[in-house]
């Protein structure tokens, strides 16, 4: 696609007082997909005074959901063909062919549509019309919080793009009114890109907030017991505590996280810092981003995906056999608070 020709200044950051919800009173803001982020923004929308329409597979069981919720609840193609707006919240895997089939002939002409992550776009398996207005505004969090500090009166950043403007150019004012419109706006909204959204965001996930974090958390564990200490002794200094100090991390950053641990653990710290960080790690955060900025990782996994995921099948299956998972039922058995959380 065509970069967009909207006026850009990545990095900069927009508040409530720099936007307005007004380009979308009297639109129609159609949601396609009532999954975890569909529904809080559905109605964060609607709670804002807009008009909203949710759509999907006709007969599912989100559909349904949707219409409990009060909401006006169609097929994809009958929601999509009533849209201002389009907000595309399906899953990545399942977006190409949910948007060949149903959405992408139903829009109206000039119509903007909508993604909560630059996944399909950035990688080509989704290519919109050319009439078509593309953003996106990808809240930094589950929807359950997207809808939970909108009902407090607060909001959570999101990134937002313009990757193509419209011919009667709304689109801009669209995804900026979008952004208010789910109270995100209250935190900060963003200024990027689709590839820089897609491309940080696979990254982060694979290099720290799942596959780092869970890679470290499970070789630890087995060099434990490995080395004779109980497993429940290993699970509890490997897994249970990750969340006081990521909690503190998320709350203070690195330098106050740090403050807030002891003078011994901060030694550790430093120590272990060291002793982990060289060329090897680099190399292959390197190789990550590379994998990632290529498309090669996108590719695999829509290739697993259109195969019936077996690869991924596979390695879910491994890994919920691994032997941290019976320390992990037992721990947490001691605490019956956690089946709420």
């Amino acid at each position: 696609m065509s970069p967009s020709d909207a006026t850009s200044s990545e990095g900069a950051i927009l508040r409530a007082g720099d936007v307005s919800i007004d380009a979308l009173r009297g639109r129609t803001i159609v949601v396609l997909g009532y999954g975890n982020q569909g529904r809080a923004h559905a109605l964060n929308l609607r709670d804002s005074g807009l008009t909203v329409v949710v759509g999907g597979r006709a007969g599912s069981e989100k559909l349904a959901l949707a219409t409990r919720d009060g909401f006006e609840a169609l097929p994809l193609s009958e929601a999509a063909a009533r849209a201002d707006l389009a907000i595309v919240s399906i899953p990545d895997q399942a977006q190409p062919a949910a948007w060949a089939k149903w959405i992408e002939d139903a829009l109206p002409k000039h119509a903007v549509v909508g993604f909560v992550h630059g996944f399909a776009i950035r990688f080509g398996f989704i290519v919109p019309r050319a009439d078509l207005g593309v953003v996106l505004v990808a809240p930094k969090g589950p929807g359950t919080t997207v809808r939970a500090r909108y009902e407090e009166g607060l909001g959570i950043p999101a990134l937002f793009a313009i990757e193509r403007e419209n011919a009667p150019r709304t689109a801009r004012a669209f995804a900026l009114a979008w952004g208010a419109g789910i109270g995100c706006a209250r935190s900060g909204l963003i200024e990027t890109t689709f590839a820089a959204e897609a491309e940080s965001d696979l990254f982060g996930e694979q290099a720290v907030l799942c596959g780092g974090l869970l890679a470290l958390v499970h070789e630890s564990y087995a060099l434990l017991v490995e080395a004779g200490y109980p497993p429940e002794v290993a699970y509890i200094e490997c897994c249970h505590e990750v969340k006081q100090v990521a909690d503190l991390l998320y709350a203070r950053g690195p330098d106050g996280m740090r403050r807030a641990i002891s003078d011994t653990a901060e030694f550790g710290a430093f120590v272990a810092e060291k002793a982990l960080v060289d060329e090897h790690l680099r190399a292959t955060l390197r190789a990550l981003l590379a994998d990632v900025r290529s498309g090669a990782f996108a590719r695999r996994f829509m290739k697993d995906h259109d195969a019936g995921h077996p690869e991924f099948t596979s390695w879910r299956r491994a890994a919920s056999g691994h032997p941290i998972e019976g320390a992990s039922a037992r721990v947490r058995g001691l605490m019956p608070w956690l089946k709420d959380a």
